[in-house]
């Protein structure tokens, strides 16, 4: 898979609710290269309608939703970056997902007590995002130390990384998630290995039905009431739909937070379509044709010839890949074309 949210929050903010009903919307493992999945993580579906009208187009013999790995890490408390509860092994395994999805209780009920005693967004908030900071600031400490030494040698390098780390250092001390500390492209390079936990993308999610908040500090926040979601996961599909019809939402709120995780890693679907699949391919934006070929072999990478490209709504508006060809719409690209979201492609190449 390549990219993977994790979903941090306190105890009892119903983050295993959300990740549950996130689960029931999983992809099949065989779609994908490995053959378990540990009970912590879920590969989900990105939806996408397109895939269905290409493949009626094609009359595929399967659809393959392109997908994004959840994980469900356990809730966080203060202390954690002084090991509490289990504070480091979790901080530790946020610190390998690419982007994170705080969840935020905004909901009352007596039956679920708050690990703080009360229901405050904001606090609990400050709570999670000071045990980030406090976890990076250890982490640049340590480097700085390191890096002190070496500038002991008069190294260039080693002055410059100094001078970025406590940069990142003065901003940590004074309550400033890494990632909106001011940086040149240099310095982000240079702390890049740090992986620090604040410095990851980040999104909201307001355990609730509705919120007309929607960001806090520059950062997205969406609203999702879980047990609804959950309530939703277990319906069929025309169930699903009466029941949204009655709750005035066109569109549920786990397909909202699955599109905006895609988008919070900057990533794009390409598409290859024919008579055995329509499947869906996940690419950074920007990713030129070679290196998009090789997310499907490596073969097709080393050996790329050209890419014969067409966008998914032009191949439908043609009513296929001949009368597409026969219009000009099919256009060949060479290694330095950059992938668009929703190209159709087929590779040539080398075996």
């Amino acid at each position: 898979m390549g990219f993977n949210i994790g979903i941090v929050g306190l105890p009892n903010v119903g983050k295993s609710t959300l990740f549950n009903a996130l689960t029931k919307k999983g992809v099949p493992a065989s779609n994908f290269p490995f053959t378990t999945i540990d009970p912590n993580i879920g590969v989900i579906a990105v939806p996408d309608e397109r895939l269905a009208k290409l493949a009626v187009l094609e009359k595929s013999e399967k659809i393959v939703p392109t997908g994004i790995e959840f994980v469900d890490i356990a809730g966080l408390v203060k202390g954690a970056s002084e090991g509490a509860g289990l504070g480091n092994k979790f901080l530790s395994h946020i610190r390998e997902v690419d982007a994170i999805v705080q969840v935020v209780r905004c909901f009352e009920n007596k039956d679920i007590i708050h690990v703080d005693g009360s229901i405050n967004p904001s606090r609990d908030i400050d709570v999670i995002n000071l045990e980030l900071m406090l976890a990076d600031l250890s982490t640049v400490n340590k480097r700085l130390e390191t890096v002190n030494k070496e500038t002991k040698s008069g190294s260039k390098e080693a002055l410059a990384k100094k001078a970025a780390l406590e940069k990142i250092k003065s901003g940590l001390d004074a309550g400033k998630l890494a990632q909106t500390i001011t940086l040149h492209e240099e310095e982000k390079e240079m702390i890049k290995d740090l992986a620090l936990l604040t410095m990851k993308p980040m999104l909201y999610v307001a355990n609730t039905f509705e919120t007309s908040i929607s960001d806090i500090n520059g950062i997205p926040v969406l609203a999702i009431d879980a047990k609804i979601e959950a309530e939703l996961s277990e319906l069929s599909d025309t169930d699903k739909i009466d029941y949204m019809q009655e709750l005035g939402i066109s569109e549920s709120g786990l397909d909202k937070l699955i599109k905006a995780s895609y988008q919070l890693l900057n990533l794009i679907t390409f598409i290859t379509a024919g008579p055995k699949e329509s499947k869906a391919w996940t690419i950074v934006k920007g990713t030129k044709a070679p290196q998009a070929a090789g997310k499907i072999h490596t073969d097709f990478e080393k050996g790329f010839i050209k890419a014969e490209v067409i966008t998914w709504d032009k191949l439908l508006e043609a009513g296929g890949y001949g009368p597409a060809r026969d219009r000009g719409w099919l256009r060949i690209e060479g290694k330095e074309y950059v992938i668009v979201d929703g190209d159709v492609v087929h590779f040539r190449f080398n075996a």
